[in-house]
């Protein structure tokens, strides 16, 4: 029989003190928490070292580890020159936070990559990359790059370049399902589920980038009949759970499964019936 799989919460989605938020997880026997820094309570860039090593200690006690850090949910794209400069030291600071709190996996999205290598962006995507990761290696931390955006040969092709253990993924299947969507509204066409579904590979590529997934997102989405991208309960989407967690499994992946739930009138509920889903797999 399997292993049970390690399940983490993405604690800002359950709408509620933070600390409450934390009893609430454990009380679901789940051990996994998954942390915000860019904003509210652990804010990296206001919290200090004492508040850093309080909070570190009081997930201890609550017998609760953090799964991964979460900060950069879209507010930096490394491909723009503007605080370009700025936002390699705001990573750095990432990650001397992660480690302060006992982590060492960053997940946030770093701006969308281009498909080619010919476009203006992408040498300062990579020279970006490449110094996170130096530091991270430096310090022992990895930066787990969210999925979506870019089709997986993008972040392969980023990921071979840089090579460095210290740059990662972070697999999202739900985000390359809903980002298509919002591709095929702007380039005004309707939206084909083959042709994206191929491109983007929500499932199988995951097991052709698993030597480079070191935390996943649990979260399910799909396209309605107006082409619209909606996330939706885990269980409910076009990701294939079953499918896509053997593919991890026979990875040899054993890291977290991280509930995230952005969307919903009730999302605490939401993310409950999401941890009974996953302790089915």
């Amino acid at each position: 029989m399997a292993e049970p799989l390690n399940i983490a919460v993405m604690l800002l989605n359950l709408r509620m003190d933070p600390y409450e938020g934390m009893d609430l997880v454990k009380s679901w026997g789940v051990k996994g928490l998954h942390i915000s820094v860019d904003g509210g309570p652990f804010n990296c860039d206001t919290t200090d070292l004492a508040a850093r090593k309080a909070l570190k200690q009081t997930i201890a006690d609550k017998g609760l580890e953090i799964s991964a850090i979460s900060c950069w949910g879209g507010q930096v794209d490394l491909g723009e020159e503007e605080n370009w400069e700025e936002n390699i030291a705001w990573g750095k600071r990432i990650m001397d936070m992660c480690l302060d709190l006992g982590c060492n996996i960053w997940q946030g999205h770093c701006g969308i990559m281009p498909e080619h290598e010919s476009d203006e962006k992408w040498p300062r995507f990579l020279e970006g990359m490449k110094q996170l990761a130096q530091y991270g290696e430096q310090v022992g931390c990895m930066l787990a790059i969210e999925t979506g955006p870019e089709p997986p040969f993008v972040l392969k092709r980023l990921l071979d370049a840089v090579n460095s253990p210290a740059l990662r993924l972070n697999w999202d299947p739900a985000n390359l399902i809903l980002w298509p969507a919002m591709f095929a509204k702007r380039l005004g066409e309707p939206y084909n589920k083959l042709k994206w579904i191929e491109k983007f590979q929500p499932n199988e590529g995951a097991l052709a980038l698993a030597q480079y997934i070191v935390h996943t997102h649990a979260k399910d989405g799909l396209v309605t009949e107006d082409g619209e991208g909606k996330e939706v309960p885990l269980g409910e989407g076009w990701v294939d759970w079953p499918r896509y967690v053997g593919y991890l499994r026979e990875s040899g992946y054993t890291g977290y499964f991280a509930i995230e739930r952005e969307v919903g009138e009730n999302p605490a509920a939401d993310i409950k019936k999401a941890v009974d889903f996953l302790k089915t797999l």
